[in-house]
């Protein structure tokens, strides 16, 4: 039931902002006003005219905490009934550094790099637990961003992108059974993916006097395997979000996002599937359907022109995952944008 509200509302928001569309102004839509770029979260989602730049720097923060076995809960006791040792909580952070670059106002190109920083707690089957860390760079992305149209303030734009292996996938820490050596940490615990992955997405945006709307799918495809011998499952997504600009410096904006995320293809050699739920790549992949709300304040003129803040809160509304794996709890999105 929740599928078909969401669905109703989507519909119901983009008749709203095609009836507020005016022609009192060149008939195009602006990213010169607070609801002019999407959620801070959401990625290559708008353009740049010929011959300008956008930096922008973001702060995420996520935590995955407690068990689910497909869209049950489940508890620890029920993982180690399987299992010597199940993970109970991952908090995770990331700094997101990125740029794009407008050879022409048809083309935008993007590059971006992350830094992460991960723990997961663990409790044992006899009792114990303990906590084990990663952190350095993820994998790099670069992307071209193609028009297809800008007109009745409505625009509709490709991206091809590409992730580069950049990010580890041989991080290592001490565990109990391990101590006092290092040995390899399972698949949640790397940096990137070890592969070279190609990332599609189309992007339509809607922009009326003081309701704006946007629509994202995009697709994530693994190539090969890494060197660990396995690969990512490939993600789909499809992301929707209202903005409603409430003054010329200030828009509010809420945000659904459905996610189909494959299992893991392979294995990674030097993990043992029968020690911790995290290197069972059965426990891997899954259906969400996640909610954010957020604002984006936007300075217009002085000395501070183009820059852009944006902040967003996301909790999930829906899980299904395969196997038994960390639950997906509340994500925090702060970013700072600038054009010349």
């Amino acid at each position: 039931m929740k599928i078909y509200i969401v669905a109703i509302l989507l519909m119901a928001s983009t008749a709203l902002c095609a009836q507020q569309t005016t022609t009192n102004d060149d008939g195009r839509w602006s990213a010169g006003r607070p609801d002019g770029h999407a959620p801070i979260s959401v990625m290559g989602d708008h353009m740049h005219g010929k011959g300008e730049w956008m930096f922008s720097y973001r702060y995420m923060y996520m935590d995955m905490k407690d068990l689910k076995h497909g869209n049950d809960d489940a508890s620890i006791a029920d993982a180690l009934s399987d299992y010597m040792v199940s993970p109970t909580k991952m908090p995770m952070k990331m700094h997101m550094l990125g740029a794009m670059y407008a050879p022409s106002d048809k083309l935008t190109l993007m590059a971006m790099v992350n830094v992460l920083s991960m723990e997961m707690d663990h409790s044992t089957r006899m009792g114990g637990t303990f906590t084990t860390e990663a952190s350095g760079f993820g994998d790099v992305s670069i992307s071209g961003l193609y028009q297809f149209f800008n007109t009745n303030r409505q625009t509709l734009h490709g991206q091809l992108g590409l992730s580069i292996p950049t990010g580890g996938v041989s991080e290592s820490d001490v565990t109990p059974a391990s101590s006092p050596n290092e040995t390899v940490l399972p698949y949640p615990m790397q940096l990137g993916s070890g592969t070279f992955d190609t990332n599609l997405a189309m992007t339509y945006l809607c922009q009326g006097d003081w309701l704006s709307y946007g629509a994202q799918v995009r697709g994530i495809f693994r190539f090969g395997e890494n060197e660990r011998d396995y690969s990512y499952g490939n993600r789909y997504s499809l992301n929707n979000w209202m903005g409603a600009k409430i003054a010329d410096w200030l828009s509010l904006s809420a945000r659904i996002e459905g996610v189909l995320a494959g299992e893991i293809d392979g294995m990674d050699p030097n993990l043992n599937p029968m020690m911790v739920i995290t290197a069972d790549t059965q426990n891997s992949g899954g259906n969400f359907i996640n909610s954010a709300i957020g604002l984006n304040i936007y300075i217009p003129n002085g000395t501070f022109k183009n820059t852009r803040l944006g902040f967003e809160f996301g909790y999930p509304l829906y899980q299904d995952l395969n196997g038994i794996q960390l639950k997906n709890k509340e994500m925090l999105v702060l970013g700072l944008q600038y054009s010349l």
